[in-house]
């Protein structure tokens, strides 16, 4: 597993910040940032379906069957196929249009809904990717106080033991840490 570049105790639980690649994590639990048909798309979502494996589109193709397009800021669990994680959160972030759709409560939705619904799966330790913050636009430094906050309400409130944060380049490590400590220091 690879060092994390910062952590702190949240309440009873614990906060861990990594560089590298969201599809490695051996959490309970990853985050799929998704597309409202669960069908695979770029980046995290891409990357995760790949690692998974043909499974994971199946199953995601039966949620959408069952249930419709997942909506914005909701959650769906399934299972992590060939992932190490057990399972895969997929959530849908919004597109940022400049913030007066709702945008900011949206994101923070996402956070919290996945943390609940891994609550409700007995899942203890659970991996986030930057939600929006590649094609959907959200811009990183709006992004990350929302995303901390709701990491910190879930944390403190039990629904996981650990909460991890995956960013992909050197840079939004950075600017993730800044906010880590400006969050919880």
């Amino acid at each position: 597993m690879t060092t994390p570049r910062f952590t702190t105790a949240v309440g009873q639980g614990r906060f861990l910040l990594f560089q590298g690649d969201l599809t490695r994590s051996e959490t309970d639990a990853i985050v799929n940032a998704a597309n409202a048909s669960l069908a695979g798309g770029g980046g995290v979502d891409g990357a995760i379906h790949r690692a998974a494996g043909p499974e994971l589109l199946a199953a995601c193709l039966d949620i959408v069957a069952q249930q419709g397009r997942l909506p914005t800021g909701q959650a769906v669990i399934t299972p992590g196929f060939n992932l190490p994680a057990k399972f895969v959160i997929h959530t849908v972030g919004p597109i940022w249009r400049g913030g007066g759709d709702k945008e900011p409560e949206l994101l923070a939705d996402c956070y919290h809904n996945c943390l609940k619904l891994a609550a409700e799966n007995n899942v203890q330790t659970v991996a986030f990717p930057a939600i929006s913050c590649g094609v959907y636009g959200f811009p990183v430094n709006l992004a990350i106080p929302i995303a901390l906050r709701a990491i910190q309400q879930g944390l403190m409130n039990n629904l996981v033991r650990e909460a991890h944060m995956y960013a992909y380049s050197p840079a939004s490590l950075d600017a993730w840490e800044q906010g880590a400590r400006d969050i919880f220091e």
